[in-house]
């Protein structure tokens, strides 16, 4: 952060447009409460996102944005797009802001909100409500104030960034025109808080670790190899594999399941894996040391072991010498915010991987009981956030358009 970075921001904050768009974030705070509570009891589970893209398409459509539509993907996207320069020759950047719109909750699981004064109670209210209650805030304030951005915004309502999605949605935006080699900046608004922002990125491998066999009768065939047990002693093992410390580096089990009755040896057993770090080697190394213990530890020709990766994020970090490091640092000081860095797994870890600057920022309020029944959000305050990813969604535009 320069002094040039701080001038430029509270240049940009005196603005009468800016005022203007602030201001209708202070005072539309019901209807945006509405886009939320709208949006939380559409239903979004795993790879079935379908239905709450279409109301984010609708909401697109309704705002006046430009390009909205729904990619072979699943991303509902739209566009506001920049004034034309007709002396550049070259394409037009965009800047990205996102907020996923999968949920961790399987099929079938209720989403219909509640409140409680100011809270929303509802599994997925904070994550992601907040964000794309916020994506939709954003996108309303420019259009009624009237900002044209100095390069194109690209809004999206994104699929896959729970769990097994392993960010396909985001996959598809950086690799498929238009839009491939076009982002230069990514934001994601993930979850409630106004100071949290997650600069560095978690990396990930998920392993779905299958053993099969032959199954059988409980007293009949007896004696058969069990997966189950077989699957066990090597998990077991597993348990044993040296993590080190620095750079932290973890692995869980999070699922085992298997067999069809107590009086039946079951004829397969599965287990999902996760291995966390902030070192792509190091996910690597502890990776191959599951890969040879499960190998070593299931040893009969009777069973057979087969291992899938059903989940890869690389990890990485925003650069403090990137220009969307010290836009922030200068919003955060215009608005006496004490910046919260974290680390964890979110969008921004695919653009992070391929060199593009980008974050993941709070839609503002507080919440809790994330990936639970009893989720909840609380949106008092939430304008102060909102503020900020305004003020730094336009600031980036502007270095984009001149770089």
């Amino acid at each position: 952060m320069t002094a040039t970075d701080n001038h430029r921001i509270t240049t940009l904050a005196s603005n009468r447009a800016i005022h203007r768009a602030f201001s209708w974030l202070h005072l539309h705070e019901p209807q945006i409460r509405r886009w939320q509570l709208e949006a939380i009891a559409i239903p979004a589970p795993p790879f079935a996102e379908q239905a709450r893209a279409q109301y984010f398409l609708q909401q697109f459509t309704t705002l006046g944005l430009s390009n909205p539509h729904i990619d072979a993907e699943g991303n509902a996207l739209a566009e506001l797009p920049a004034a034309p320069n007709p002396q550049s020759l070259i394409p037009n950047p965009r800047i990205l802001l996102s907020a996923h719109l999968d949920t961790v909750f399987p099929a079938n699981t209720n989403t219909t909100p509640t409140e409680d004064g100011p809270k929303i109670l509802a599994p997925g209210a904070c994550d992601n409500g907040a964000g794309l209650a916020a994506l939709l805030a954003i996108a309303a304030t420019l259009r009624h104030a009237e900002i044209i951005p100095a390069c194109t915004i690209l809004f999206a309502a994104n699929v896959g960034e729970e769990g097994e999605g392993d960010l396909r949605g985001m996959k598809h935006l950086f690799s498929v025109e238009p839009y491939a080699h076009r982002i230069k900046a990514a934001i994601a608004l993930e979850g409630s808080g106004n100071e949290m922002v997650v600069d560095r990125a978690l990396g990930s491998r998920r392993l779905r670790v299958t053993v099969t066999g032959p199954g059988g009768h409980s007293w009949a065939d007896a004696g058969r190899p069990n997966p189950i047990l077989a699957l066990s002693a090597a998990l077991l093992a597993i348990t044993r594999i040296p993590l080190p410390r620095n750079p932290r580096t973890t692995l869980n089990v999070g699922t085992i399941a298997g067999g069809t009755s107590v009086n039946s040896i079951p004829s397969s057993a599965t287990a999902d894996l996760d291995l966390r770090s902030t070192s792509s080697g190091q996910l690597d190394r502890v990776e191959l040391a599951v890969l040879k213990t499960l190998q070593s530890t299931i040893e009969t020709e009777s069973l057979h072991l087969h291992v899938q990766r059903i989940g890869n994020r690389q990890p990485g970090a925003l650069a403090d010498s990137s220009q969307l490091f010290r836009s922030l640092r200068a919003v955060d000081r215009h608005l006496r915010l004490a910046t919260d860095f974290r680390i964890g797994s979110t969008d921004a870890n695919l653009p992070l991987s391929l060199g593009i600057p980008a974050l993941a920022i709070g839609g503002g309020g507080t919440g809790g009981g994330m990936h639970t029944l009893e989720e909840w959000y609380d949106p008092t305050g939430r304008d102060l956030a909102l503020r900020r990813v305004l003020l730094l969604l336009l600031d980036i535009c502007t270095q984009a358009a001149s770089s």
